[in-house]
Formats: C-alpha cells, sequence, structure tokens
C-alpha cells in the first residue's frame, strides 16, 4: 500500500535485493569454502576449545546444535555454540565460523564496550521492535494521530541503533579470529584469504540488514515531516 509512494522505497526495494544477494553469498561462500579442509586438520570444535584455551576461557563450554549457519556465542550462559557441520568438520569454512564465535566469548571476557553496550540495550529493544511496527501502522493508517507515528519512530529507532551498534561487534569478532587464528597456527598465511571470504560474506549480512532499517527510518521521519 505503501511502496512506491515516497523515493525511499526504491532503495529500500535495493538495499532488500542486496539483502538477499547477500544471504546467497554467505551461504555458497561457506558451502565452497566448507570443502577446503585446512592444513593443519582442526575441527571447527578443535579451533575453538584451542582459542579459548588460549585466552583464559577454559570454563567456556563449546555445544554442538543442530541446523545450518545456527552458531552463536550466548553472553548468558557463556557457551559457544556451534551448528554441526562446523562443530566436527575439519574445513576453512568451520574453523572460520567457530573462532568468529570464539571472538564473541573473548570480547565478553575483555568487556568489549560495543558489546556491552548491545547487550544492555537488548531488553528495551527487544519491547521496542515488537511496539514498534504497530504504533507506525496505526500512525500512517490513522493521520489525525501523527503522535502515534512520532512514537513508533522513536522506538523503530532504538532497534536500528542496535543494529548499527551490531556492526563493530561482529567485525571486531571476525578481526579477532583472524589475527588469532594465524597467530595460534590454526591456519597457514595461504589459507587465510579463504578466512576472510568466509567472514567477509558473513559480515555483509550484517551490513544489509541495518541498511535497510536505516532507510526504512528515514522514510518514516520523511512520512512524519511531511505532516507538519
Amino acid at each position: 500500500m505503501f511502496f512506491f509512494y515516497y523515493p525511499w522505497d526504491l532503495l529500500i526495494l535495493a538495499a532488500f535485493g542486496l539483502s538477499i544477494w547477500a544471504s546467497f553469498r554467505v551461504k555458497s561462500t561457506f558451502k565452497k569454502w566448507a570443502q577446503v579442509p585446512t592444513t593443519y586438520g582442526l575441527t571447527g570444535y578443535e579451533a575453538a576449545r584451542k582459542m579459548l584455551d588460549a585466552n583464559g576461557l577454559h570454563d567456556v563450554p563449546i555445544e554442538p546444535v543442530p541446523g545450518a549457519l545456527s552458531d552463536h556465542y550466548d553472553p548468558i550462559n557463556r557457551v559457544v555454540r556451534l551448528s554441526e557441520p562446523v562443530y566436527y568438520e575439519n574445513s576453512i569454512s568451520a574453523v572460520s565460523v567457530a573462532c568468529h564465535e570464539v571472538g564473541h566469548a573473548i570480547q565478553h571476557k575483555e568487556s568489549y564496550p560495543m558489546l556491552v553496550a548491545r547487550h544492555r540495550m537488548f531488553p528495551a529493544v527487544n519491547f521496542s521492535s515488537g511496539i514498534a511496527p504497530l504504533l507506525i501502522i496505526a500512525g500512517i493508517i490513522f493521520q489525525q494521530f501523527s503522535f502515534l507515528l512520532l512514537f513508533g519512530i522513536i522506538f523503530f529507532s532504538a532497534a536500528v541503533l542496535f543494529q548499527l551498534v551490531t556492526l563493530p561487534v561482529e567485525f571486531n569478532a571476525s578481526s579477532r579470529a583472524r589475527n588469532l587464528m594465524v597467530a595460534e597456527g590454526f591456519i597457514t598465511n595461504d589459507e587465510e584469504t579463504g578466512v576472510a571470504k568466509v567472514l567477509n560474506a558473513a559480515a555483509l549480512t550484517y551490513v544489509a540488514a541495518a541498511l535497510i532499517s536505516v532507510l526504512e527510518l528515514l522514510k518514516y521521519i520523511a512520512i512524519f515531516n511531511s505532516r507538519d
């Protein structure tokens, strides 16, 4: 109903296209480098365990979880969870993803400022991201109640800020992973190219998601301003 009514919609559609392409790229890149074993033969679990131990995180467990690309670090329970293809396999993709998640565990240990900010924002963002769409839709439909749109924009801004804060957290975790993988001897210098491609492909999905959110926010602000 509201598409193509504002110039922002064309940019938003383009960003959605980028998001779809990024999702395809991360899957295809992971699949490609999942077929390339590392020289030193470490599985994702072994690489993650060695990196955790090398950084004094002996008490952080690693658990396999079902699904593909379901890997994550749980900061509440302090657990690294790796998808089964990553946990059990020896490949460039497996060790790249595993060490990226360990990068988050190291951030947690060192109280990396952006990660701390992200954790503190989460409860409020979890609430605001649920109510913002309802307020925005109501504010657009019922034009006489512009304050609903304004509140929706405010709540949605919190969700956008959360996504923007997520970007340095993800890039920093990848940077830590690449540096430590070479320093600890998990990969050779020649294999670092493959690691970079896997991690960069994954990072692009976060960039695309943040871009969509920023453009949507600008659109809603434009709609609100047009009523003044």
